[in-house]
């Protein structure tokens, strides 16, 4: 039996479990603000507006993430971190992903909607030369000068990168040193980018089914006991 054929019933399953996700609450989400941390990955230029790797399916979240980062500021919350490529001109990224996101370029700025938050000058941004969050960064050091924080909401693109890395490696950091922690993802900030394979052919590159690969990302998070909402609301 093909690996098409044999997977109907989970595609079916891997569907449903995405639209089932329930809608959190504000004060569900965040029931302690100064426990709390929003961490916010590669919502750039870049990736959502310009340049070989933004997306239209991805550009959406950018007023999502503003609009829940402004409401979780109201909340209380202060721990607010970006985290953003600014790759270096040699990277060595670019033999998988192609040159992107140079450093010094607006390909590497945080998007308007974040820009324009009244308090963006009081958030923390970190920049990374790899999908991962804490490989040769600071965010090792940000996380453990925060100690009391018992809640991550994980917020960005692309679900099945960068997002990914970051959400799990915040849940199995957490199981590593014996810590309760509690990481949220909303679906409706995190999103991946589309490739067909008829478009991939003639580029070449490899195709990306943007559909499957969010849906999928976001289940194996779940299984990694990450918390998968559709949205969290005011």
């Amino acid at each position: 039996m093909s690996l098409a054929k044999n997977s109907e019933k989970f595609l079916e399953y891997l569907e449903k479990f995405v639209d089932d996700r329930p809608t959190l609450t504000l004060l569900e989400a965040i029931q302690e603000p100064e426990r709390t941390a929003i961490v916010s990955v590669d919502v750039i230029n870049g990736f959502l507006y310009e340049g070989p790797l933004a997306s239209p399916r991805v550009a959406p979240i950018g007023k999502a993430i503003a609009q829940l980062m402004d409401a979780a500021w109201e909340r209380g919350v202060r721990d607010i971190l970006l985290l953003q490529d600014a790759h270096e001109a040699d990277s060595l990224e670019f033999e998988a992903y192609g040159e992107h996101v140079i450093k010094g370029t607006r390909q590497a700025e945080a998007v308007d909607e974040i820009k324009s938050l009244p308090f963006y000058d009081q958030l923390t941004t970190y920049y990374k030369d790899s999908i991962h969050p804490a490989l040769n960064t600071d965010f090792d050091a940000w996380l453990d000068e925060r100690d009391q924080i018992d809640t991550f909401i994980v917020v960005g693109d692309v679900t099945d990168l960068c997002v990914y890395q970051l959400a799990t490696y915040l849940k199995l950091r957490a199981n590593a040193y014996h810590k309760e922690r509690r990481v949220i993802v909303p679906e409706n900030c995190v999103q991946t980018w589309h490739l067909s394979v008829n478009a991939a052919e003639k580029v070449p590159a490899m195709p990306h089914h943007g559909d499957m690969l969010h849906a999928t990302f976001l289940y194996h998070m779940a299984l990694n006991a990450i918390e998968i909402v559709k949205a969290i609301q005011s």
